[in-house]
């Protein structure tokens, strides 16, 4: 029975661990359900394997803790598979059906215990103000930094053959006339992808590019699906109109709290 216990007490503590590692890989800038899946592929040693674990290694910090993940998860799974044979060599048929019903009991109660929305919102707090006053890690909520939940957005596409974007430079396009800026480019030469930030004016846009955007989401939506010729010009004059008249809306808006206070 203590074997079995142990096990139950394993897997608890593989869970905590895992929650853990995804908070202060969150707090380094990635998103939360990135976050998570890292820190459970990197605990697990299943499935690190991905582009995005390119990402996050290529950060010292997010390196480190990935590095700790790697290190606890093995001594965690040889701790889990040995109490597991432990738990059933040597039982009789009877005993070995008792703790197999018990483990399953087990197992139910701490998988409740993982997805309680409750012990969630509760552990990620304690997690956060643990991390913050024992390391150096800083929380930034990206969402209300950047107005995520404003109808603003950060979108990514392809500019495909006929776009209207195609062969252009970014200072023709005047997409800051529609609210969008262009943040980064990603371009395939000669077979690799290269990654070009915060790109200039004097950047052209070609066709395979991958364009990371941020503006309002509608904006974006259609900016990605506009296609060259005098309707894609049309789209473009009226996606400047609706810019216009969303930062006059803004103003009055703001004008309003102004005189409000």
């Amino acid at each position: 029975m203590i074997a079995l216990i142990s096990l139950l007490i394993v897997i608890l503590f593989s869970i905590i661990i895992v929650r853990i590692g995804a908070v202060a890989l969150e707090m380094t800038g990635l998103s939360r359900d990135m976050a998570t899946f890292q820190a459970q592929s990197a605990f697990s040693g299943v499935g690190f394997t991905t582009s995005e674990s390119e990402y996050v290694v290529s950060h010292p910090v997010r390196r480190k803790i990935i590095r700790i993940l790697i290190f606890v998860g093995s001594a965690g799974v040889v701790s889990a598979i040995a109490t597991l044979v432990l738990t059933f060599v040597g039982q009789s048929k009877e005993e070995a059906t008792w703790r197999l019903l018990w483990l399953f009991i087990g197992l139910l109660i701490i998988y409740l215990f993982a997805r309680s929305k409750m012990i969630d919102r509760g552990m990620r707090w304690l997690i956060k103000r643990a991390l913050e006053k024992l390391t150096s890690l800083k929380v930034y909520d990206y969402e209300q930094l950047l107005g995520l939940s404003k109808g603003f957005s950060i979108g990514e596409f392809t500019v495909k053959a006929g776009s209207w974007l195609e062969n252009k430079k970014l200072r023709d396009l005047k997409l800051d006339k529609e609210g969008i800026l262009i943040l980064a480019i990603y371009r395939r030469i000669r077979g690799k992808e290269q990654y070009i930030g915060v790109p200039d004016g004097d950047t052209e846009i070609k066709r395979g590019d991958k364009l990371i955007c941020y503006g309002p989401e509608k904006a974006i939506r259609n900016l990605s699906q506009r296609l060259k010729g005098k309707k894609g010009d049309e789209e473009h004059k009226e996606a400047m109109k609706e810019e216009e008249k969303r930062k006059k809306e803004e103003k009055k808006e703001m004008e309003k709290i102004g005189l409000a206070q």
